[in-house]
C-alpha cells in the first residue's frame, strides 16, 4: 500500500515533537491495517475519513482518503478539533 501525504499534512506533522511523531506513526499504521477505522464524512467532505486518537492527553484528528482501487492511503490533515473541519473544507476546495 502506498501512503501519500499532502503538503498541509507534512507541515502539521513536521511541527510535532519526536514522542508525538511516534504516536502519529502508530495511528497511521492502524489506519493502514484497517482503512475503514475512521469515521466517514458526508456532504462537502464526502470520501474523507477521520480517525481520532490521543496524543499526550489530547484528542487529535487525522483526516485521510482511502483509494481502494489504487491501494493508496492519502493523509490529508492533522490537528485538534477547533477549526479542523473548516480548514479541511478549505483545503479540499482550493
Amino acid at each position: 500500500m502506498a501512503i501519500l501525504q499532502t503538503r498541509i499534512f507534512k507541515a502539521d506533522a513536521k511541527r510535532l515533537h519526536p514522542n508525538q511523531k511516534s504516536l502519529l506513526d502508530e495511528a497511521v499504521k492502524l489506519i493502514a491495517l484497517n482503512p475503514e477505522i475512521g469515521e466517514g464524512k458526508v456532504g462537502d467532505l464526502a470520501g474523507v475519513r477521520v480517525h481520532k486518537f490521543k496524543m499526550i492527553n489530547q484528542e487529535v484528528l487525522l483526516a485521510y482518503q482511502w483509494m481502494e482501487t489504487e491501494n493508496q492511503l492519502i493523509l490529508l490533515a492533522l490537528g485538534h478539533h477547533e477549526n479542523f473541519y473548516r480548514d479541511l473544507k478549505r483545503q479540499r476546495h482550493s
